[in-house]
């Protein structure tokens, strides 16, 4: 259930192939990294189980579709198997939900047309309940795989009344992911209570221990 996340800036090829081989080790659902590092991680799991994922419109969300979608495509040829895209909170807060459907739902093509899956971030420290509920609906109607909380950037992070709320909304045909400042053991099984089946952590190794 844990998706195993150095995004960094200044993150090396020394500390990404750290990340695979815990990853490989722990059994992890994924590694999480940059674009640039979709080779690198690629070669470092091979055919073991462990998915390279990577971002798409990181960290802000706020670059054009065709961008987005062309970083999807992109990063699925060099190997990755997973994308987590940050939605256009602009948008959002702007009302158009015209525009966030056609963002989330062009990406959503793209990566389901090359045998992907589509996480859609949707920074919720920067949102409304309701503008929370807008967006997971959008998500279920762009047909994304999962709905994320966080980028991790900006804080906040995940919270359990959000994972709670997200989960009301998709239901339970779609994915949620928590993500955003859960380091302890006891913060990822509160989050899979409250309906999260994806954790994504830098500290995926510290909660495995803890258990």
């Amino acid at each position: 259930m844990i998706d195993h996340t150095n995004l960094r800036p200044e993150a090396t090829r020394e500390q990404i192939i750290q990340l695979c081989q815990q990853a490989l080790q722990f059994s992890f659902a994924a590694v999480v990294v940059n674009p640039s590092y979709v080779p690198l991680a690629v070669s470092q799991v091979g055919n073991s189980g462990v998915k390279v994922a990577t971002v798409v419109g990181f960290p802000l969300g706020a670059t054009l579709t065709d961008v987005k979608r062309f970083e999807a495509t992109e990063a699925i040829r060099l190997g990755a198997r997973e994308i987590d895209m940050v939605l256009n909170v602009g948008a959002l807060k702007s009302g158009d939900q015209a525009q966030v459907l056609s963002d989330i739902r062009s990406v959503a093509e793209a990566t389901h047309g090359a045998g992907a899956i589509l996480k859609v971030i949707l920074e919720t420290v920067l949102l409304t309940d309701d503008e929370k509920r807008t967006a997971c609906q959008l998500c279920v109607q762009a047909k994304a795989d999962f709905v994320k909380t966080s980028t991790g950037f900006l804080g906040g992070g995940a919270t359990v009344a959000d994972i709670a709320l997200m989960r009301s909304v998709v239901g339970n045909d779609m994915g949620v992911k928590a993500s955003g400042g859960i380091r302890t053991t006891a913060d990822a099984l509160a989050m899979i209570e409250a309906g999260a089946n994806r954790i994504g952590t830098s500290s995926g190794v510290a909660i495995i221990q803890g258990l």
